[in-house]
């Protein structure tokens, strides 16, 4: 199930515990242990009022004897949380030396509400002792709703979670109250201690930054993807081999809130598929892709659009050399719906798995803001599109973007997204090359033309792989040719314009809609003017220049 088809779940039952990466301080200072520091809303709460612990305080175990090996002992932390409860809830206990690991199981109450009123959806997490504080180094992992049980030890934990010392002092359940029923919600928490020797430590396996590539060349990506180390049900090995059976060079690893699979990739990874480290960050205001992440850099989620902290972590990514990316950003699920607005971002993710109203939505936005950054002097924000896709039968790499890029690495593939040197694909059968000329220039995908203002351009498309399919060619004005494809799926498109028409030109590759007709982009009506998209381009920018410039 993706993000979008679905709210949290939590009844699906947990995989078998694997290895995966214990998390790095994104500033790489050494761990210190220190108390929890609440964010200024007050929403990293330990607990609430109604709440109840037992077992809190714990003596510091002792060492098993000749009459065996201490026994395990449970902690159970029960409460009730109210409607308008906060985002997130802490529930403390404490951990005492020689624990070996730690086992969580959880449920929460599902009473009846009124047709249209949502019921009651709890998510979960770990920090251990090194506190709570927001972007801090105590994460030690997060399952949204989709698991019951969880377990960390030094050696393993269950996807999702950083395998790790388990050092003792003060740890906490994060709570994230999805959504709570007018009745309220009921949790209950069983966290059992396991004591013994600690097993060996984990080493991870990140993937290289480098891959077997062709130069100078067009890459095809998907750059939003899910494993069991989120809500997807597709283990990392199966997702390596879809990319590699979807033609794809490069994949972005993108699960929810985690970076436990970031030591999981490297033998996945191979001369034929590079595989870039990534976090898909999910807000309470919307989500967003951190696209090339150094390894084990974790990024944190706590927060809504008026905290303001998107910016920090932001830069946090940026810092690292990687994207920041709105994904889906007119999803209907709750939270999904991006509501921080696009200075801090680096590209948005215009199409998400299969075409869809909300995809419609999300281009026509980005659309409007290329003529507003083009008239400011403003970079203008890339689109991409993502399969964003979690289990059979969602296709990776449908779509997918195929971006230019010098070489097939971590900073090449970003560099050419960043530019916006990319076209968006349905598949890799669907192939393309779109070019404006004038004045003997030509420019490609996110590139610019600078020709006289009334100079005529020459606006190009060769387009493979969509049979009966339109094309159209879009400027700030709107659309301004269309033109069918013959029934085979391949053929060319060209269209004059001029830079004091157009101050960009952007293409479209559409196939036909249900009842076999091509649609018009300059008619209204009851319903959809176009079929699902095939292809689209970023935009190739025209310029005339100023008179000084001429001399």
């Amino acid at each position: 199930m993706t993000d979008r088809d679905t709210g949290p779940t939590a009844d699906t039952p947990s995989p078998d515990r694997t290895a995966g990466p214990a998390g790095a301080d994104p500033a790489g200072e050494a761990p210190r242990p220190g108390p929890p520091v609440l964010d200024r809303r007050g929403l990293l709460r330990s607990g609430l009022a109604t709440g109840a612990v037992t077992a809190l305080g714990l003596a510091a175990a002792a060492p098993a004897g000749a009459a065996g090996a201490t026994p395990d002992r449970t902690i159970s932390l029960t409460g009730h949380l109210p409607t308008g409860a906060p985002d997130f809830v802490l529930l403390p206990f404490d951990v005492p030396a020689g624990v070996r690991e730690i086992a969580v199981s959880y449920g929460y109450d599902r009473p009846t509400v009124p047709a249209g009123t949502p019921g009651n959806s709890c998510d979960i997490g770990l920090f251990d002792e090194r506190g709570t504080e927001l972007g801090g180094r105590g994460f030690r992992g997060w399952s949204g709703g989709f698991r019951t049980e969880f377990s960390v030890a030094r050696d393993q934990a269950t996807p999702g979670y950083l395998p790790g010392p388990i050092d003792p002092g003060r740890w906490h359940i994060v709570l994230g109250p999805y959504q709570v029923a007018p009745q309220g919600l009921d949790y209950r928490v069983q966290v059992t201690l396991r004591f013994g020797a600690p097993g060996p430590e984990f080493t991870p396996s990140y993937p290289p930054e480098r891959a077997r590539g062709r130069g100078r060349a067009w890459y095809r990506g998907d750059s939003h993807l899910h494993t069991v180390h989120s809500d997807g049900r597709r283990l990392p090995a199966e997702v390596a081999a879809g990319a590699r059976a979807a033609g794809l060079d490069f994949i972005v690893s993108t699960d929810h809130n985690t970076t436990s699979s970031h030591g999981v990739w490297g033998p996945l990874a191979g001369p034929d598929l590079l595989i870039v480290l990534g976090e898909e960050v999910t807000t309470r205001n919307g989500h967003w892709l951190a696209l090339g992440l150094r390894p084990g850099q974790f990024v944190d989620w706590r927060y809504r659009a008026r905290d303001e902290a998107f910016p920090r972590f932001a830069r946090q990514v940026r810092r690292q050399g990687g994207l920041v990316v709105p994904a889906h950003p007119y999803c209907p699920y709750v939270a999904c719906q991006w509501k921080f607005g696009y200075a801090d971002a680096d590209a948005v993710e215009v199409w998400n798995g299969p075409w869809t109203y909300d995809d419609e939505s999300a281009l026509d936005t980005w659309d409007a803001q290329l003529s507003v950054a083009l008239r400011e002097g403003r970079p203008w924000l890339p689109a991409v599109g993502n399969s964003d896709a979690h289990s059979a039968p969602q296709v990776i790499g449908s779509p997918h973007t195929v971006v230019r890029a010098e070489d097939l690495s971590r900073d090449a593939i970003l560099d050419g997204l960043r530019a916006g040197r990319s076209w968006l694909a349905e598949s890799a059968s669907v192939q393309l090359d779109f070019t404006a000329t004038g004045q003997g220039r030509q420019a490609g995908i996110g590139e610019q033309l600078t020709v006289p203002a009334d100079a005529p351009v020459d606006v190009r498309i060769a387009v493979s792989g969509v049979p009966g399919g339109t094309v159209r060619f879009l400027t700030d004005e709107g659309q301004l040719h269309q033109e069918s494809l013959p029934a085979d799926g391949t053929g060319t498109v060209v269209w004059r314009t001029t830079a004091s028409l157009a101050a960009y030109v952007r293409a479209e590759v559409r196939h036909t809609r249900a009842d076999g007709t091509p649609g018009r982009g300059n008619a209204m009506g009851p319903d959809l003017p176009w079929g699902p998209m095939a292809a689209l381009t970023n935009p190739i920018v025209l310029r005339s220049p100023t008179r000084s410039e001429d001399r």
